[in-house]
């Protein structure tokens, strides 16, 4: 069985290895969802001098009109006109054969199909053939056009306005040999567009809705990470050292190599400046390392870290570093793009440490509650399939009861730790807990810790005295002798 690629390695993935040659495919969705321009960009990818494409208009664009709006898109290639894309219009042939048959044009599909041996083969639109001609009519000219194109090898693209409804019904749907659902959903204050494979059959493609974006490129699709989840995980390696001074001690030696850890804590209190350690204790070890980021741009990452000393654009410049801005436009984040950068930088393997600053935050931008368990644990597994170590921050309240945003989620991560702001004396101090290692000894105790220009974020003295650290009060450092007093003013007539 072999498969023709539709020049997109993520949407070959998703379809399950490409499209088998020999099949039928109806690419279904409302008028505007990129019926066309998907099928264009897959004719010029697939197209050679041995096995053209050839695109069969029926009563939809003129020609003229088609490549004229193809112009602005990359892929489009005006050589490649005739002599690798063929277009052939077949509105003059349902003209003049009227509502009682369409032979004509199922022989010229098919005699191009057996004499030419095209790598692919279009029709846009064969719903509008209904117009034509009654149901069983088109269902006995779609059994032989389908039928007969098999023989070929070719790969038949039906593109049709059809809606999920038009499935049970529909005489294209049994036929077909996959069904491609192309969407398009108002939502403010980004609208979203989106592909599902229904059916494929004689593989395995990728459940769900799949995030796809029109753009000067084309079309792109990013796989739902959801849909595939790794099973075969690396050895562990020795442990990772944080970076932090001071806590590796606190975490039985470092981190098991692999584990996910996040950290806890309010604005300010230190957690993007541990990410900058945890990021060059790796570069120090010369580990390959991808740093994500929503606010910080690229320049902002580098300054920070040359005030501390570490020189993150060197690393760049080696390749040892690789940084991600995804900025979150208008409170709006995609997750299936994020998880593609993410999976593309790990697939060749070298990424040893993955950061991503802040989780919080981005569940906020992403606003897909339900969804974001599951594309949390899929994001911790294609993170340790590849090998890595993933570090990752979370924003909590900065004043009151802690209430992490992503409560009931922390039982994801293998580590927890907690930066947190400490009432002492009249000042503010910040103080650091490890609240959860799996499978793995650890302090309990709170410990002081500063921000100092040699070493970033620095884990301190071990505070014998302080308490509310399980939130039903402020944590405060309280000597014995300082115990607060609870005062009652006067009592206040009745």
């Amino acid at each position: 069985m072999t498969y023709l690629s539709t020049g997109q390695p993520d949407l070959d993935l998703i379809l399950g290895g490409g499209l088998r040659r020999g099949s039928v495919v109806v690419v279904a969705g409302p008028p505007g969802t990129g019926k066309t321009v998907l099928a264009q960009q897959i004719c010029f990818a697939a197209a050679t001098a041995e096995h053209r494409a050839v695109y069969y208009t029926t009563l939809s664009e003129p020609h003229a009109k088609l490549v004229e709006h193809l112009r602005g898109f990359s892929f489009f290639d005006t050589g490649a006109l005739g002599s690798l894309v063929e277009y052939v219009h077949l509105g003059d042939m349902l003209r003049d054969n009227g509502a009682t048959d369409i032979d004509p044009l199922i022989n010229e599909v098919v005699h191009k199909a057996v004499e030419e041996e095209p790598a692919l083969l279009v029709i846009d639109s064969t719903m509008m053939l209904r117009d034509f001609v009654s149901d069983q009519v088109l269902r006995t000219a779609l059994y032989d056009l389908t039928s007969r194109v098999a023989h070929s090898g070719a790969v038949l693209l039906l593109l049709g306005e059809y809606g999920e409804e038009d499935m049970p019904s529909g005489i294209e749907f049994p036929l077909a040999d996959g069904i491609v659902l192309l969407s398009h959903h108002v939502r403010e204050p980004v609208d979203r567009r989106g592909l599902r494979v229904a059916k494929m059959r004689g593989t395995g493609p990728l459940g769900g809705t799949h995030t796809m974006h029109i753009t000067d490129d084309g079309v792109r699709v990013y796989p739902r990470i959801e849909s595939f989840l790794p099973t075969d995980m690396p050895g562990r390696g020795p442990r990772v050292s944080s970076g932090i001074r001071g806590l590796d001690a606190l975490m039985g030696g470092g981190i098991p190599d692999g584990d996910g850890t996040v950290v806890l804590g309010p604005t300010g209190v230190g957690k993007t400046i541990g990410c900058l350690g945890f990021l060059a204790e790796g570069l120090a070890q010369g580990q390959r390392c991808l740093y994500v980021t929503f606010q910080d741009t690229l320049e902002q990452l580098e300054e920070m870290a040359g005030r501390f000393g570490w020189d993150f654009r060197a690393a760049r410049e080696r390749d040892q570093l690789v940084i991600a801005h995804v900025p979150v436009g208008a409170l709006d984040l995609d997750l299936d793009v994020l998880a593609s950068i993410i999976r593309h930088s790990l697939g060749d393997g070298s990424i040893r440490r993955v950061i991503i600053d802040s989780l919080a935050e981005m569940a906020h931008a992403a606003r897909e509650a339900q969804r974001f368990p599951a594309y949390l644990r899929s994001m911790l597994s294609i993170v340790r399939a590849a090998g890595a170590s993933l570090w990752v921050t979370s924003e909590t309240h900065l004043f009151g009861r802690v209430e992490d945003p992503l409560t009931g989620l922390m039982y994801l991560f293998h580590n927890v730790i907690q930066v947190r702001y400490l009432e002492h004396c009249a000042e503010m101090g910040r103080f650091l807990n490890v609240v959860k290692m799996r499978n793995s000894h650890h302090d309990n105790a709170m410990y002081s810790c500063h921000i100092h220009d040699d070493g970033g974020l620095v884990v301190g003295s071990r505070l014998a005295h302080a308490t509310g650290l399980l939130g039903w009060s402020a944590p405060r450092d309280c000597l014995p002798d300082q115990t607060p007093l609870i005062r009652y003013g006067p009592r206040r007539a009745p």
